[in-house]
């Protein structure tokens, strides 16, 4: 059974991100059809060709691999007509994607072509698959967040302790010596829910827990709503060594005042601004490890032949993602946290793939928004000058950049294969 919600929780996380692929490509082909632009091919995936029909002057398919996907429009960049002068391997590269630009034009009415959209224009195109992840992103996290709900303690009491034990002691019964737990003498009961503590109205477990923490042989006023009736009862919180986490994560014990209750988990839907609230956090979260990007796959690659833990918040390749998205619907949990699991790892790839995209490097889509801007520079500071507009930019001199930016995505891609395979990062650490 445990294999069978793994192999699910992959097919999850492979369709999800075919899907986040497509509406990627589909902010593409929509912006550039309705500008007039010819796209001849839509097309989900990599490698061979599974399906694809005609539809129009766009043949729209489905590859084998779900691990990219492109539009095909025609002049993507403007065309020259000279041949390079210099020899070489890159002089090469450099002619043969102006020859493959320039069959995009061929039988094509000029005005239809890429390159003569305005430079806006050419900006939305190419900031539309973007947009539709962070868009997808955005609806994934509400949808987590403010229609799934998220766990979080309330202010129901969910267990009363009958006695005071030690800090740290592993006693499951009251001894003869334990003192009463000042909730189980004041009369509170499980399903008992919290109104206020000490006259002051409280909202969370955690506004409570302060209040008594702070107060040790004091004592404080409680109004609890038992059975839909208002009931008041007063507690005196006495002081005992407890475990207390800080706000950066540190345990320390210390003597402050304690009731003895623990309240009650359940799933809370959250305002409905929280989802724009996780889509900014995770913006930030992926902006710093793409900066740190060379560090952290050095670190992998480190982790990778030492053999030692990976960071979990380090790069994962699609095995890394799909093989926690396994484990999470294999994990022996309630349904709805393995669904929202998944929803939010789900909604971590559109952030990554809205973030990596805008990186202004050809072949990604923020390397064609910075040509774009660069031509609007050039126009408009010729403008400013009086001078005759000036040619587009030649796209194509940075065709060996972009064949770097492919060789350093495969190599990324494999250590990072490598490492998802042999030295994974797994939710149970």
């Amino acid at each position: 059974m445990a294999v069978l919600a793994f192999v699910i929780g992959v097919l999850v996380v492979v369709i999800g991100l075919a899907v986040s692929i497509a509406l990627h490509e589909i902010g593409h082909l929509v912006p550039a059809k309705r500008f007039g632009v010819q796209t001849s091919r839509y097309m989900v995936g990599l490698g061979p060709v599974v399906w694809s029909k005609q539809i129009g002057e766009t043949e729209y398919g489905v590859k084998l691999l779900p691990i990219g996907g492109y539009i095909s429009m025609a002049g993507m960049y403007a065309p020259v007509r000279k041949k390079t002068r210099a020899r070489g391997v890159l002089a090469t590269l450099v002619q043969d994607a102006r020859d493959a630009n320039h069959e995009t034009l061929v039988g094509v009415d000029d005005s239809r072509a890429f390159y003569r959209l305005p430079v806006w224009k050419r900006i939305v195109v190419m900031l539309g698959g973007p947009f539709m992840n962070l868009l997808l992103a955005l609806i994934l996290f509400t949808v987590l967040y403010s229609g799934i709900g998220m766990n979080q303690t309330t202010t129901t009491i969910d267990a009363v302790s009958e006695c005071v034990v030690p800090a740290g002691s592993a006693a499951t019964e009251c001894g003869e010596d334990d003192p009463p737990a000042p909730a189980y003498a004041a009369g509170l009961r499980p399903g008992d829910r919290l109104l206020s503590v000490g006259g002051t109205d409280i909202a969370t477990f955690a506004e409570a827990s302060k209040i008594i923490q702070a107060n040790p042989g004091e004592p404080l006023s409680l109004e609890v709503m038992r059975d839909g009736a208002e009931v008041d009862l007063t507690i005196t919180p006495v002081l005992a060594e407890r475990e207390l986490a800080g706000e950066d994560g540190t345990v320390t014990t210390q003597e402050v005042g304690f009731a003895g209750m623990t309240s009650a988990v359940e799933r809370v839907q959250q305002p409905i601004w929280t989802g724009a609230e996780a889509t900014i956090d995770g913006l930030g979260r992926v902006a710093g490890i793409i900066l740190q990007l060379p560090v952290r796959l050095w670190d992998t690659a480190v982790d990778l032949f030492t053999g030692q833990e990976r960071d979990p918040d380090g790069p994962l390749s699609v095995v890394g993602v799909g093989r926690l998205a396994g484990e999470v619907a294999a994990a022996e949990a309630p349904i709805l946290d393995r669904v929202s699991a998944m929803v939010g790892l789900l909604a971590s790839v559109n952030i990554a793939l809205f973030v990596f995209n805008l990186i202004p490097l050809l072949p990604l889509d923020g390397g064609h928004v910075a040509i774009a801007l660069w031509d609007g520079i050039k126009r408009a500071w010729a403008r400013l000058r009086g001078a005759p507009e000036p040619a587009p930019a030649d796209a194509t001199r940075f065709v060996p950049v972009a064949l770097l930016v492919v060789v350093l995505m495969i190599g990324m891609g494999a250590l990072l294969f490598a490492a998802d395979i042999f030295n994974p990062i797994s939710i149970a650490g």
